[in-house]
């Protein structure tokens, strides 16, 4: 046998493994945290809460978590609530969120996965739901 063909069967085992994507939303955790379309989720244990910016822990780090102008929608979450998360990473490397749910199964919309959150105006705006 060829010194060649002896190499590439004795490196067969060293090629990388090639895995399907799926369509489930994958758990991140916030130190591996980087940004995969159409956004990622998190799940944590609220701290601090100022308004509607919230810090997010998961024991391997900590977010802030902008779940939009408090007049537009305000949240009440408390400390120690235990959160899942769905959003995007702002410019700031904020974590802008698109939903919250809660450890009852509770959702708290925020804004659409994509495009310009309902409160940045123009014709399109609309009164926020008061019904959560």
């Amino acid at each position: 046998m060829k010194y060649s063909t002896l190499l590439a069967l004795a490196l067969i085992p060293l090629a990388p493994v090639v895995y399907p994507p799926t369509a489930a939303h994958a758990q991140t955790r916030i130190r591996d945290l980087q940004q995969t379309p159409p956004g990622i989720t998190l799940s944590g244990t609220v701290n601090q809460i100022i308004g509607n910016y919230f810090v997010l822990d998961d024991s391997s780090g900590q977010i802030i978590v902008d779940a939009g102008p408090r007049w537009w929608q305000p949240i009440s979450l408390t400390p120690g609530e235990r959160v899942t998360v769905r959003g995007k990473v702002g410019r700031s490397g904020e974590l802008d969120a698109f939903s919250i749910t809660r450890a009852d199964g509770t959702v708290i919309n925020i804004r659409p996965d994509f495009g310009p959150p309902p409160w940045a105006g123009g014709p399109n705006r609309r009164e926020p739901r008061r019904d959560r």
